[in-house]
């Protein structure tokens, strides 16, 4: 299996090289060649059974390719159940069971596991520097990331994520970590964030003083590994309902909409999938027939989906012949605050569930096609623990929501983030300045 930049120039590589570089030479996102289909009938016995068989053809030739079943076991060590909401047909796949309570556990800690065996397999020498992987975050991604490299040999992260943009539980769990792992509070959005990450990593003299990957939603070893759990609940319903499962995506920055889409287009039983936006409203303007055009971010209560221009917008139109193709195969919503916190209170009874402000956009859009008759099977993506968000989420239900004992453990610890302007000479001087 070759690996190709979305951007369409440089030549075709490895998984290994891609999973290493994380961002394309010329500044585009790798992609397979080809999308394989594979024949799966039954889910595995566990997620991390499915994920082997669903992520295999990807690494024929890989160096990994002896060790991928024992990465997933690490990777994939705690489900994702599929649960049923009050509705019928409605379903709300959870995602938020691992370390840091977010559905970015997942391919992080796959990713790290990929990337060290990589590290391990090279020809040991004094004068190698540590691997700086460096993650823009919107809320979920740094944590989840700092936890999967954390006193990991060989590697060192650097997490930018917009200042006063995220929930005091999610500042507290970027800056928690310590030792191998730097948080910093960049004064901007998280749009900037990414700008100076993907920056950093299309910067040839940067990457040959100081070694870069990349573990945000840009990264293949981020991309890959979510398709698994699409793969897992498709076929669990398939095997008892005999139909496709369709799914309500939360989404900012593409990347897990993206990998339920490349599930689909294995030849699982996934059927439409629909995203849900918050007020930033790129992609729903998009999918409604407007020209590609992001607006100044805005901050909101689903603060991890803050997202004006999704790097992985350039996934989905490589995949799709043109715009009208790809406006063909799904649609958006743009969620805004008031309609969020009313989801929220109200889904207690709705739907039997308590929802963090990311999963309430997709529990509306749900909402809105059952107003509509579609009586078809949905499954809402829960994004992350409502616990990590409790000051929104805990006034509008009338009760306490208790974090999960890894995100009570994190929270018991102190944090520390530096302060960073929004300019990429500061990023270089931090990075190559020790």
């Amino acid at each position: 299996m070759g690996y190709v930049s979305t951007r369409g120039h440089g030549a075709t590589t490895g998984i290994d090289a891609a999973l290493i570089a994380g961002l394309a030479a010329d500044g585009g996102l790798f992609v397979p060649e080809r999308i394989p289909t594979v024949d799966i009938a039954t889910p595995g016995t566990t997620l991390a059974d499915t994920a082997v068989a669903v992520l295999a053809p990807y690494f024929v030739g890989s160096r990994l390719q002896e060790e991928l079943a024992a990465i997933c076991a690490q990777a994939f060590a705690f489900d994702a159940p599929l649960r049923p909401l009050a509705g019928r047909n409605d379903r709300l796949l959870e995602l938020f069971h691992g370390p840091t309570a977010a559905f970015k556990d997942y391919a992080a800690r796959f990713l790290a596991e990929a990337l060290s065996r990589l590290r391990g397999h090279s020809e040991p020498r004094d004068d190698v520097r540590p691997t700086t992987i460096v993650v823009a975050t919107s809320g979920d991604t740094g944590a989840a990331v700092a936890a999967a490299f954390h006193h990991r040999d060989g590697f060192e992260v650097a997490i930018l994520y917009p200042d006063g943009r995220v929930s005091p539980r999610q500042a507290h769990g970027l800056g928690c970590w310590g030792d191998n792992v730097r948080a910093f509070r960049v004064d901007g959005s998280f749009d900037d964030c990414q700008r100076l990450a993907k920056q950093a990593l299309a910067d040839q003299d940067l990457r040959e003083r100081c070694p870069l990957g990349s573990a945000n939603s840009i990264s293949l070893g981020r991309l890959l590994p979510q398709a698994a759990y699409y793969a897992h609940a498709a076929l669990l319903h398939h095997a008892m309902h005999g139909e496709a499962l369709n799914f309500i995506v939360p989404t900012g920055n593409l990347g897990n909409a993206c990998a339920a889409v490349l599930a689909q287009r294995m030849g699982l039983p996934v059927g439409e999938v629909r995203l849900a936006s918050n007020a930033n409203d790129t992609l729903p303007r998009y999918f409604a027939g407007e020209d590609y055009a992001p607006h100044p971010t805005v901050a909101t209560l689903a603060n991890a989906m803050d997202v004006s221009a999704p790097s992985n917008f350039e996934r989905l139109r490589h995949w799709h012949r043109d715009d009208a193709a790809l406006r063909a195969a799904t649609t958006a919503i743009a969620v805004d605050d008031a309609t969020i916190r009313a989801t929220i209170a109200t889904a207690p009874q709705r739907h039997g569930v308590v929802p963090c402000p990311h999963t309430a956009t997709g529990l509306h859009l749900l909402e809105r096609l059952r107003e509509s008759g579609d009586t078809r099977a949905w499954a809402v993506v829960a994004t992350a623990h409502p616990a990590k968000f409790e000051s929104i989420v805990e006034p509008l239900i009338g009760g306490t929501v208790e974090p999960p004992p890894a995100l009570a453990e994190s929270l018991a610890r102190p944090a520390h983030a530096e302060p960073m302007p929004a300019t990429y000479s500061t990023l270089v001087e931090t990075l190559t300045v020790r």
